[in-house]
């Protein structure tokens, strides 16, 4: 006959905490790397394709939009890790993860903003004239 594991000694990864050095060992690494990929991509992803398209405002918005569907992807990665850092109950990973998405967020809501100030009509225009 077969010995069977009891229910109290089965492996699950909500079971037991994750060990802390590995939490960190994950956590730090990961934060690092999410946030450098953000400000990398913000400098040259965006920044550098808005100077190489010298005004042309379709290329420029263009640039915006792809940035912004990248932070998006970003955004959507870091929560999904973050759950999945829940479920296995590694604390730090989850609170590094959090950070990097608030990070993410704020890039969000910034690009958007500076789209939407790009496409502001002129302070003096009527909204529905015909000249604006």
């Amino acid at each position: 006959m077969t010995n069977t594991l009891p229910a109290s000694e089965r492996r699950r990864p909500w079971s037991h905490r994750t060990r802390q050095g590995v939490d960190l060992a994950l956590a730090i690494p990961l934060l690092l790397l999410e946030t450098a990929w953000l400000v990398l991509d913000w400098m040259f992803g965006l920044g550098l394709e808005a100077w190489a398209a010298q005004g042309d405002q379709d290329r420029i918005d263009a640039a915006a939009l792809a940035h912004i569907g990248r932070v998006w992807v970003v955004l959507i990665g870091v929560l999904v890790v973050a759950v999945l850092a829940g479920v296995f109950r590694a604390r730090w990973t989850v609170i590094a993860h959090l950070l990097v998405a608030l990070l993410a967020c704020g890039v969000l809501v910034t690009a958007q903003h500076q789209r939407d100030h790009s496409h502001a009509p002129p302070p003096g225009c009527v909204r529905y004239s015909a000249h604006c």
